[in-house]
């Protein structure tokens, strides 16, 4: 027998919100689930291990990516299935798995549809679903904060990144899988997990989220008008054609920069640091999607 679990992050919105969610899986028959709501995603990792330490095998997470990349730090490979609620500003797990911003529905898909095991990347020891990194993405991230990101959504990322267009490349050296790949100056590291980023946009055509494999992504751009081919080429879904864009995929990656700035996973940001570790773990954790995923 399933045991259900909800994660809730309070700040964060959807629908008729937590009544209407209790409301929905009573309906459903789960008239008593075990229940932890969190003001802010750093408090859901201990949430997350209480309910699976009291037997809870199917987590409901209410939140955005970043709170949904501390459940699943947490809980993979305890056998426990993540179902996304997307209450976030880019909800882009939820997007890539084509699970709809409406409660009914959602739920629907946490108890009745597929489960489908997807891989995690690993950047510092925190697992990651989506995609982390380092340079403008992170530098944007940062900036924007909850506040901004909260009451400007997108437009809170893009006004944030303008500030950073004109800063000057950072250098470094990335290797993939053993092996030198990049050596120079750079604007921005990217790691995903899938394809489809902010906006809707595509920047891996190639990612799947159960390959056992990441792909990254560099950008060499230094000035608005660069940047502004770079992203042109990135929203036609070629970004490779770009001459300020590398990508490419593997299963290790060591980025190494010449001066601390911070990195982002999920959407959320990290301390600065010199150095980025980054791995596989295939198959990491069981999310619940629906028949189009």
């Amino acid at each position: 027998m399933t045991s259900v679990a909800v994660i809730a992050h309070t700040g964060k919105s959807l629908g008729g919100g937590l009544s209407r969610l209790r409301d929905v899986l009573s309906r459903e028959g789960v008239d008593d689930p075990l229940w932890h709501e969190v003001d802010g995603s750093k408090q859901a990792r201990k949430k997350v291990r209480r309910a699976l330490d009291d037997g809870a095998d199917l987590l409901f997470i209410w939140g955005g990516d970043g709170m949904l990349q501390r459940c699943i730090d947490a809980s993979a490979g305890s056998g426990a299935s993540i179902a996304i609620l997307p209450a976030g500003t880019a909800n882009l797990l939820a997007r890539n798995l084509h699970i709809p911003r409406d409660i009914d529905a959602a739920v629907r898909i946490g108890l009745h549809g597929d489960r489908r095991a997807l891989d995690a990347g690993v950047m510092n020891g925190e697992r990651f679903a989506v995609m982390g990194g380092v340079g403008l993405d992170a530098l944007m991230i940062r900036d924007a904060g909850s506040g901004l990101k909260d009451r400007l959504g997108q437009l809170g990322y893009l006004w944030s990144g303008a500030r950073h267009l004109r800063d000057e490349p950072v250098r470094m050296v990335v290797r993939v899988d053993g092996r030198t790949w990049f050596k120079g100056k750079a604007s921005c590291v990217l790691l995903g997990n899938v394809g489809t980023v902010r906006g809707g946009v595509t920047l891996f055509n190639d990612a799947r989220p159960n390959d056992g494999r990441l792909e990254i992504g560099l950008v060499t751009a230094r000035s608005p008008l660069e940047w502004g081919r770079t992203l042109g080429r990135t929203v036609i879904g070629d970004p490779e054609r770009s001459p300020f864009v590398r990508v490419t995929s593997g299963e290790s990656f060591d980025v190494r920069l010449d001066k601390k700035l911070p990195y982002e996973l999920d959407g959320g940001d990290r301390k600065p640091t010199k150095r980025l570790r980054v791995s596989v773990e295939p198959a990491a954790v069981s999310v619940c999607v629906g028949g189009d995923s």
